[in-house]
């Protein structure tokens, strides 16, 4: 006998809604099987009622609607709510005089995946405001506190409306994160209501466009992302949302200036109104009108169906290699290098990222890839070069997210395209080819390569044009995308794949981690990260992205660097991977008696007078005080409160680093004692979470030994990475 199909998280049928004689749904259908469905539409189409009615918030008129195949209707809010479903309303409903703290706990329901404490890390702008009341919080900060209430009652539908609506970009951005981590997390299926286009796409697959009370399709989010026109018909540019009528033919001079703008020439613009028009304004002549028309001359344009096509990058299974940049500036440089590939065999899409808006013969059109933008296109092409680029930058990370079939990333231009293409390449994966010829390649390079795998080659002559300089470089650069990827092609993967387990690591602390190392080669694959600043990013992202099982953080003096202004220094984000992804963690206060500067003449003035130790002519390392380590102490010990994964974190009471010893340069016992207390003192021990003190230095092998043991008790027998798999 078949099985019987799973009902679908949420189902609507024939659903009518009204408001006294208004009829404010009409007949709706709609269906959310799992994951993220968006629902677009302009302002009174419907889309805020059908939220209400889900929740049981208005009277159904109509219809029916059902919840993992139980009927909703008929019953009041709260037993929707403990059903599971979850609602983020429009306008955020808090309570001005509640603290965050005080709406988190009115909320939280024990044992759901959701707690207090995964929404501070989740939010760690909450977890800062958490004693402030709800009308001392931003929009944004609101906003996050009313999306962490609705998550807290753990539901198994969460319903949002306008959850992005009058937010920052840089918040916006955060809330679509969440989205598209809970769709692939796939606990909670979620209804957004967005006008944002952008976002909607971004966030789901299928996207469902409301118009005046009605679902008038359901479309592919990336060919509603990619589709201006119809952006324009069904969401409020140009004719009205609702008329599906077809366009009345063009009055004779209109279809006379749409002909000569697609074969290119002059167009007579006409301005019917040259003055703003009020109540009492009289009929402009038509002499005056003709009299202040202008001449505009418009380049030829692709055919519109041209435009409007959305192709695959490749085949099912298959790869290309892309070929992005600038094509209205440097055109004839990214086709040379273009053909070189091609002429190797390697399949290749052009891909561009111009910000004049206008049409170059792409594979992959400006347009397409600027529709990516939160604000559709309009977010780009702005007219201002600077916002544009920046729009672009976004757009094109945005594109570059949503792709398949990648087999290798190749671009050249000066600093504007280079800053365009670097986001982009940062978020693909370590291993895919991703190489820059650029003019800045030969300076800092460290704002574009982040802590990616990006390759730099200095363009040397100005990407300017093809001549001798150029086209050996580019043709260099070429040739060696196409080895890259071939190579890695035939590769021959090893045979046996171990769990990866990364390791952090200074010159001060090496004797430790290859004692740790050593012990573990057999069974782990160990990747050890120099705890440089981009080092402790770099071992971070792999946490983040699940390409490794285990994390042995025996270095984490990079703290001091950011809290006391070192060259060396992490971001605020410091163990946030291993919160997000709450593996177990072991680490440990190594090289934290130090910061590091350069040379000599660039230590801060303020620290004149304190002991330093002269690593080479370029590295200078300054003792940390007492006063500072108990700041770094209760840092440290607050990112560990926030792990909700086993967390063992190890005190070696003999030293912290090399120098940190009898006789050696940086012994401090006053300072080291006031760090473990401050660590001792805000840590919160648990079963999961646990300090380990021992009689030994940081290097000393019965302290590696220790270490070893607790990481194989913790681990038990070997286990491969979470998600991705391991490392190629």
């Amino acid at each position: 006998m078949a099985e019987r199909a799973a009902p679908a998280g949420l189902e609507v049928r024939g659903l009518n809604v009204f408001y006294g004689a208004s009829h404010a749904l009409q007949g709706v259908d709609l269906r959310l099987d799992r994951g993220v469905l968006s629902v677009v539409g302009r302002n009174g189409m419907g889309k805020t009622t059908l939220c209400k009615a889900i929740l049981g918030l208005v009277p159904i008129g109509s219809g029916s609607i059902s919840f993992k195949g139980r009927p909703l209707v008929g019953l009041a809010p709260a037993e929707i709510a403990r059903l599971g479903v979850g609602y983020v309303p429009q306008g955020r409903r808090l309570w001005r005089s509640l603290t965050v703290d005080e709406h988190l706990r009115m909320v939280a329901r024990k044992g759901g995946a959701w707690s207090i404490e995964r929404i501070y890390t989740t939010f760690p702008r909450l977890a800062e405001r958490r004693g402030n009341g709800g009308a001392q919080l931003s929009g944004g900060e609101q906003q996050m506190l009313a999306i962490s209430r609705a998550l807290l009652m753990n539901p198994s539908l969460l319903v949002m409306d306008e959850p992005t609506e009058g937010l920052a970009p840089v918040i916006v951005a955060q809330v679509e994160e969440m989205l598209v981590r809970l769709a692939d997390e796939g606990d909670i299926d979620v209804l957004v209501i967005e006008q944002n286009i952008g976002v909607a796409c971004a966030v789901a697959d299928t996207v469902a466009i409301m118009v005046n009370g009605r679902i008038n399709r359901a479309a592919p989010a990336q060919e509603l992302a990619a589709d201006r026109d119809l952006q324009q018909r069904l969401l409020g540019v140009g004719r009205h949302g609702h008329d599906d009528t077809p366009a009345v033919a063009a009055a004779p001079s209109v279809a006379v200036a749409a002909e000569a703008a697609t074969a290119g020439g002059p167009v007579k613009i006409y301005m019917a109104n040259p003055l703003p028009p009020t109540r009492w304004s009289k009929p402009v002549p038509a002499a005056t009108i003709e009299r202040n028309a202008r001449l505009l001359t418009v380049q030829p344009t692709a055919a519109q169906g041209a435009q409007m096509e959305i192709r695959p990058l490749a085949a099912p299974g298959a790869e290309v290699v892309l070929v992005a940049g600038t094509l209205d500036t440097k055109g004839d440089e990214l086709r040379y290098m273009r053909d070189i590939v091609r002429d190797a065999g390697l399949p290749v899409r052009l891909v561009d990222l111009s910000t004049t808006g206008g049409h170059s013969g792409a594979d992959v059109p400006a347009h397409q890839v600027a529709a990516f933008h939160p604000r559709g296109a309009a977010g780009v092409f702005t007219g201002d070069r600077g916002a544009a680029v920046a729009g672009m930058t976004e757009a094109f990370a945005r594109w570059l997210a949503r792709q398949g079939g990648i087999a290798g990333i190749l671009s050249a231009g000066g600093s504007g395209g280079t800053a365009i293409v670097a986001p982009a390449m940062r978020a693909l994966p370590i291993g895919v080819p991703k190489l820059i010829v650029s003019t800045v390649a030969s300076g800092e390079v460290r704002q574009y390569v982040g802590t990616a795998d990006i390759t730099m080659m200095h363009s040397v002559a100005d990407v300017q044009g093809l001549n001798a300089i150029t086209e050996d470089v580019l043709g260099n650069a070429a040739h060696a995308m196409v080895g890259m990827v071939q190579a890695r092609r035939t590769a021959r993967r090893r045979g046996t794949r171990r769990p990866a387990v990364v390791l952090s690591m200074f010159g001060v602390t090496t004797p430790c981690v290859q004692q740790i190392t050593g012990a573990l080669k057999e069974e782990w694959d160990c990747l050890v990260f120099h705890a440089t600043g981009t080092g402790g990013q770099a071992m971070e992202r792999l946490v983040d992205d699940g390409r490794v099982a285990g994390v042995i953080d025996m270095t984490t003096t990079e703290v001091a660097d950011m809290m006391m202004g070192g060259a060396l220094a992490c971001t605020e984000d410091r163990f946030g991977a291993v919160i997000r992804t709450r593996l177990p963690y072991i680490g440990s206060v190594g090289a934290l008696d130090m910061v590091n500067f350069g040379a000599p003449e660039t230590v801060p003035e303020r620290y004149r007078g304190r002991t330093f130790y002269q690593h080479n002519p370029q590295v200078t390392l300054m003792r940390t005080t007492p006063d500072e380590c108990t700041r770094m102490g209760r840092w440290i010990a607050e990112r560990l409160n926030l792990m909700e994964g086993p967390v063992r974190f190890f005190l070696p009471e003999g030293g912290v680093s090399a120098l940190d010893a009898p006789g050696g340069a940086f012994f401090d016992p006053a300072a080291r004692t006031a760090l473990f207390r401050a660590i001792e003192t805000t840590l919160r021990p648990g079963p999961n979470r646990r300090l380990v003190r021992l009689p030994h230095a940081i290097n000393d092998p019965a302290f590696a030994a220790a270490v070893v043991e607790e990481f194989r008790r913790l681990h038990g027998a070997q286990r491969g990475p979470r998600r991705k798999g391991g490392l190629p």
